[in-house]
């Protein structure tokens, strides 16, 4: 990857019109956007510079130099233009790997107290940068998340219900329980992590065809599996389902990866309704549409709801963090 720095230059109204420079730095990406004034996202942009792929950058005993060369080829132009504008990242920048460290906090808290603990770091770029902490839930199993709790601030913006449970589909999947505002509790599911595994390393993948479009008919006869009889021998006996109903004739190999994806997600589902106590209350899916699409028929399959989506959510968590820190009015 040939690394060049932005040099795009910005205009007087850009300038006075930049009252926060926001960041969801992620694993492999870095999303960056330029807030005006009234909150509103003026500028988008989106680079590859995630916290493992950082630019190739001479840094001698500076550990810290990919960092700020990513920073400044990504939005330095935004930040010359604008030097009183703050900086803010949410997202694994904050993680043993990132930047700097953000201590956890644990959970239930509510979600002011989050931007109220931001940890500052000196980016070498004549500002500080204030990375948002990831939650910690204490148990017996415990459970982390980071960069989500930003995104279940953004979507608390839109609902405010007093029993809110909050679904963000994805490589691990998390599910948030929010009580009259509070972030009480959090579940994770590594549900499009195996489901990648099974498909790309196991036998499973031998027989299975990608399909040209989505196969409805073969994701809901996979979800409905965990409701079934079978169902109750449990997710590692009926993953091999997916290779027995394509031997016997009775699953194309097209349908096999919605048939598999169906059942991951419907055990996922059917261990949340077990585990949650209102199966009535409002659901919030935030996350890429074709995911949260399916995650949707499946919620409707086993009776949850209602479904509704987020839109923006990690825009409007980092502006109110930024709010809950001082850092904007």
């Amino acid at each position: 990857m040939t690394f060049t720095a932005n040099t795009k230059k910005m205009t007087h109204e850009t300038k006075n019109d930049c009252a926060l420079i926001a960041l969801d730095w992620g694993t492999s990406s870095l999303r960056c956007y330029r807030f005006d004034a009234r909150g509103d996202v003026a500028e988008r942009r989106a680079h590859p510079w995630g916290i493992m792929n950082l630019p190739a950058v001479e840094h001698g005993s500076d550990p810290d130099a990919p960092f700020r060369a990513a920073l400044r080829a990504a939005c330095g132009d935004w930040m010359d233009a604008a030097p009183a504008a703050p900086l803010i990242a949410a997202g694994m920048v904050g993680s043993k790997q990132g930047w700097r460290e953000a201590p956890y906090l644990t959970v239930p808290l509510a979600p002011d107290r989050i931007g109220r603990k931001l940890t500052q770091v000196d980016t070498g770029l004549g500002r500080s940068l204030w990375i948002v902490p990831g939650l910690l839930q204490v148990s017996t199993l415990p459970n982390v998340m980071r960069g989500e709790e930003t995104q279940v601030i953004g979507a608390l913006q839109q609902w405010r219900d007093d029993e809110l449970l909050i679904g963000l589909p994805g490589t691990h999947s998390k599910w948030v329980r929010v009580t009259n505002g509070r972030i009480q509790h959090f579940d994770t599911f590594m549900t499009g992590e195996v489901y990648g595994a099974l498909s790309a390393h196991t036998i499973l993948g031998r027989t299975m065809q990608k399909p040209d479009a989505p196969d409805d008919a073969a994701f809901a006869r996979g979800a409905r599996v965990a409701q079934s009889t079978e169902g109750q021998a449990g997710v590692l006996s009926n993953i091999f389902s997916s290779r027995t109903l394509g031997l016997t004739g009775e699953l194309e190999a097209a349908a096999q990866p919605d048939y598999l994806s169906g059942l991951l997600i419907g055990h996922e589902i059917a261990a949340l309704k077990t585990m949650t106590a209102i199966h009535r209350q409002r659901i919030v899916l935030i996350g890429d549409p074709g995911l949260c699409r399916r995650y949707r028929l499946a919620l409707e399959l086993y009776g949850m709801g209602p479904v509704s989506e987020a839109a923006q959510a990690t825009e409007a968590g980092l502006w109110m963090l930024a709010q809950h820190a001082g850092l904007v009015a």
